[in-house]
């Protein structure tokens, strides 16, 4: 279940950060309360899953999954630019996700 929590508080972190653009700096109503509530969820959220998945590992795979898929977003939705040179390097963040993944539990 924990994993579960963590999936939803990536997903609200995602959609907040997607918002921040359409707040045009929090002066929009509806994009920001969005926005703070996806911020607010996410949080809420994490700290819920951090209860069970070690702190390292959870924000390992928060911040991997999460700048993944913000440059993915960014790329289709934005109209930003995806190069080689930030393809690999979202792959090096996925690499070390994994990383951490596979040796978070070992003692």
């Amino acid at each position: 279940m924990a994993y579960v929590l963590l999936g939803i508080a990536i997903l609200a972190e995602v959609v907040a950060t997607s918002l921040i653009k359409s707040t045009a700096g929090f002066s929009r109503i509806w994009p920001t309360l969005g926005c703070l509530t996806g911020y607010a969820l996410a949080f809420l959220l994490l700290a819920q899953a951090v209860k069970e998945i070690p702190v390292g590992v959870a924000y390992a795979l928060w911040s991997g999954l999460g700048t993944a898929a913000i440059v993915a977003i960014g790329a289709v939705f934005l109209g930003e630019s995806v190069g080689l040179v930030k393809l690999v390097g979202i792959a090096l963040i996925i690499a070390g996700v994994v990383i951490v993944n596979l040796t978070g539990e070992q003692h």
